[in-house]
């Protein structure tokens, strides 16, 4: 809350006077727009930090990926809290009294889990087509900061599109082996 604003509100003498009502509205609306600012700042990081799981695997690939290598990818997203859940299910197994020790995370990773492979087996997951040459470049170029995501063409990737695109890349194949 901006500070001239305390001061004239701390002037105001009487609490329904149109003048306090006046900074009353004004203190709510900057309050409003702070609140809207960092919605949108945790969405970006958020988005920030699966894209940031992605540049990292693709660190040393040179050209864009095959439909089937990118869903292969993505499966491995979506497998990459199985290590921590062996481990929260080992601590839980080993000490009987605590077997509630970690429900908290696990219960926030198996909802991650399960809303992000219901996206990608429905209507998609929200990344950059990587199998594209321009869109895999932009990407490779992307810096890893969560404001300049904006510059990236986001899509929604789903099982059903990739399957669908790589039976036209074998069909297609199919048909120039017999042509040759």
């Amino acid at each position: 809350m901006p500070k001239n604003i305390q001061k004239e509100l701390a002037k105001c003498k009487h609490p329904q006077s149109r003048k306090t009502l006046a900074l009353a509205r004004k203190m709510k609306k900057i309050n409003n727009r702070e609140k809207k600012k960092m919605g949108h700042a945790v969405k970006a990081n958020i988005v920030g930090k699966k894209l940031g799981w992605f540049a990292e695997q693709l660190e040393d690939r040179t050209g864009p990926l095959t439909s089937s290598e990118f869903e292969q990818m993505i499966e491995r997203y979506l497998s990459r809290f199985d290590e921590e859940l062996e481990q929260i299910k080992l601590v839980q197994s080993i000490n009987k009294q605590r077997n509630n020790q970690h429900a908290s995370r696990e219960a926030s990773i198996k909802m991650t889990l399960e809303k992000e492979q219901e996206n990608f087996n429905g209507g998609g997951l929200e990344l950059p087509d990587l199998c594209d040459a321009m869109e895999f470049k932009k990407f490779q170029q992307w810096d890893g900061n969560a404001q300049s995501i904006q510059h990236l063409k986001m899509h929604f990737i789903s099982r059903k599109r990739l399957q669908t695109n790589n039976k036209i890349v074998d069909s297609s194949t199919n048909e120039n082996m017999t042509t040759d």
